[in-house]
């Protein structure tokens, strides 16, 4: 049985579409969303009528139905062009990930949908001001009364929070179980009573994306709103892990692809001692080593990825994609710096803001200590 690298006629095309659209809509405005921090709307609304988010959203509720592969060739595309604008663009996957895991059919007609018609967003409200990496921390309660239950806390860090029509929502909903069977999940709209979203973060880089906190105070949230079955949301929040690190990954090596042909060209045009830098050993090494940990890293995605498709457990190699692509991504646009110079230190040039970009993924989605934590208990827990 021989192991294939080629893609297929189709997925060549979404990667090409993907490149397109990167390169055509998303760069020429990624460093006024940088300066400015506005969401980039008109992007988002460009994409979805090419069918570049909502990836994964079955045919029955009119989406496509890709796959976690096709997902990560788009991510890897739409990432080179601007995380910051990438992030948002996928952000709706994180959301929905454990909604098509485990909602209800009346649930996936509301919410899900709808955002196949027309551009609508959704976020994935898990981590707390004081539960970040240890989610089992979480504070937001939910109890039952009656047909709905009342929801109080607050998330923070919240991608998509201030432009997001629904959240997906972990609480406690029997604190002394937690996480075995203790967490339930819900779908919280926006604009009910109580939902209070606080101010844009200022954050170092990926200022495009919209993150903020939000405040839960005596929430009313209906009961057929419960994602899955009561104590299932820490499974479905988890599980979500598995189909979009990779795809997070993905996008560390599109940043990372982007930083290193910067400094190719670079290195090309930069002359000293009468002759490109490129041709002085220090220099090409530099860009030698990024080449083969873009490479390698991109393998890693698609191995992460094509795992989840075929069924097959994929948690350890999901999070080492998302641990070495997120180190990898932060050391290739540090070299780019390197490589320019005082020049790749002025906001005036595109490596400097690639840096700031990229520190995020060795954060979200789980820091890169915590994929480390993942991998080594699977190899010594699950021996695999």
């Amino acid at each position: 049985m021989s192991v294939s690298f080629q893609l297929s006629e189709e997925q060549e095309a979404l990667r090409q579409l993907a490149h397109d659209f990167a390169e055509n809509e998303i760069r020429p405005v990624a460093a006024h969303h940088d300066k400015t921090g506005e969401y980039p709307w008109e992007v988002i609304r460009k994409a979805h009528e090419l069918g570049l988010v909502n990836l994964h959203v079955p045919e029955r509720l009119g989406g496509l139905g890709l796959g976690d592969f096709e997902g990560v060739l788009i991510a890897e595309e739409l990432a080179w062009g601007c995380t910051g604008i990438g992030t948002a663009l996928e952000a709706n996957g994180l959301a929905l990930a454990p909604v098509l895991l485990g909602a209800s059919d009346a649930l996936l007609e509301k919410y899900v949908a709808p955002m196949m018609e027309e551009p609508r967003m959704a976020a994935y409200a898990v981590t707390e001001p004081g539960a970040g990496s240890d989610v089992q921390g979480i504070k937001t309660t939910a109890v039952r009364k009656g047909d709905k239950w009342v929801l109080n806390g607050s998330k923070m860090w919240i991608t998509n929070a201030g432009v997001a029509d629904w959240y997906f929502v972990l609480a406690l909903t029997d604190p002394a179980k937690k996480a075995r069977g203790g967490m339930t999940a819900f779908i919280v709209e926006r604009e009910w009573p109580g939902v209070i979203v606080g101010k844009k973060e200022r954050n170092m880089g990926q200022r495009a994306s919209d993150t903020r906190g939000i405040t839960f105070e005596e929430v009313e949230v209906p009961a057929g709103n419960m994602v899955g079955r009561e104590g299932d949301g820490w499974k479905l929040a988890m599980a979500a892990f598995d189909h979009t690190r990779p795809a997070v990954a993905a996008a560390a090596v599109g940043l990372a692809r982007a930083a290193m042909e910067h400094a190719m060209q670079y290195a090309t045009e930069r002359t000293t001692f009468g002759r490109p830098i490129a041709q002085h050993q220090a220099i090409a090494f530099m860009i030698a080593e990024m080449a083969m940990n873009v490479e390698a890293g991109r393998l890693l995605c698609w191995e992460a990825a094509s795992l989840k498709d075929a069924g097959k457990r994929n948690t350890r190699v999901a999070s080492m994609a998302k641990a070495f692509c997120a180190d990898m991504a932060m050391k290739v646009a540090t070299d780019a710096v390197q490589v320019f110079g005082g020049y790749g230190y002025n906001e005036e040039y595109p490596v400097e803001k690639l840096m700031r970009d990229a520190k995020i993924f060795q954060v979200y989605e789980g820091t890169s200590q915590i994929q480390r934590l993942i991998i080594s208990r699977e190899l010594f827990v699950r021996g695999r």
